[in-house]
């Protein structure tokens, strides 16, 4: 009889022990590097001293990927720290023209088209530092010069991981350096607000605004196509942006989005730079048509991809 307990009670030990390896095999919730991480960046940072921006000068883009990778490489992916990409911010850094500086939440591919890679406005992703960055995923493991291609710690699993530390460190430089007229634009459609807090523009960019280099702050609030208009000015969490501005001192103002405008393409959703695709219509003070054109343009692309 005890024999006949035994088997059983051994084979379900074994699956157990066999789930539990499976599930610590995983390591991590979220993706893994991008892969040819290295050549995508030392690319990116090519495209963009030749062709995107030259104006910035000459950078040396191997340098850069190298310190780059050392602020993660051989370390825990749970204990990276926004300041371990202080040496990539300062060989990446350069001028924002004032004037230029457009921050966003939930809204990254309209801020992408109608910023127009830095023609019209400069935001994080059109800098140097943003630009080879942007929709890639990187960590390294602890005691290992290589990358880890399976997985890579998520937000809710470590809020110190490779990814949210470097964005975090990008966001503190892009407000240090902004001037003249900041822009806003923010989606009145969004779940939970078109200013989440906590987000990136609350936690790390509005902080480290240099209040006497900025003469306004201008909101735009734009909504979903056929969307919810949960917040506008002066409602909801705009509301407490607008509040919490004006009481630091500065000069806003306030327009939402015409419901009779154009349509643009916008994703992805969420203040982590991450989400999915959406469709929104807005009413900014265009300096002409051609953004729409260029926004429909962005639509076109994502319909076919």
């Amino acid at each position: 009889m005890m024999m006949s307990l035994f088997f059983p009670l051994f084979f379900v030990s074994v699956l157990c022990m066999n789930s539990f390896s499976g599930v610590q095999g995983r390591k991590w919730k979220g993706e893994g590097t991008t892969q040819n991480l290295e050549s995508i960046v030392i690319g990116r940072c090519y495209d963009y001293i030749r062709i995107v921006n030259p104006a910035v000068g000459e950078k040396n883009c191997s340098q850069i990927w190298e310190a780059f990778k050392s602020a993660f490489i051989n370390k825990n992916p749970c204990s990276i720290l926004p300041k371990d990409y202080e040496l990539f911010i300062n060989l990446t850094l350069h001028t924002i023209p004032p004037n230029k500086s457009l921050f966003w939440e939930n809204n990254q591919l309209l801020v992408n088209s109608f910023a127009d890679r830095g023609r019209r406005y400069m935001s994080l992703g059109d800098t140097l530092f943003g630009f080879v960055a942007d929709f890639l995923y990187w960590c390294g493991q602890a005691d290992s010069p290589g990358l880890d291609y399976e997985s890579c710690p998520t937000t809710t699993e470590c809020e110190n991981n490779a990814v949210d530390s470097f964005w975090r460190m990008a966001s503190i430089t892009y407000a240090q350096h902004s001037s003249g007229v900041i822009h806003v634009l923010l989606n009145g459609s969004a779940d939970g607000g078109a200013y989440p807090q906590p987000g990136f523009f609350a936690d790390y960019e509005i902080p480290n605004l240099q209040k006497d280099k900025i003469s306004q702050i201008v909101i735009w609030v734009v909504d979903d196509i056929e969307g919810p208009d949960i917040d506008s000015c002066g409602v909801n969490t705009v509301r407490t942006l607008e509040t919490r501005l004006k009481t630091l001192g500065y000069d806003v103002t306030c327009t939402d989005n015409n419901k009779s405008a154009p349509a643009a393409q916008r994703g992805p959703i969420s203040s982590d730079r991450g989400g999915s695709w959406n469709k929104l219509i807005c009413d900014l003070p265009c300096e002409s048509k051609d953004i729409w054109k260029n926004a429909n343009r962005m639509e076109h692309v994502a319909a076919i991809t």
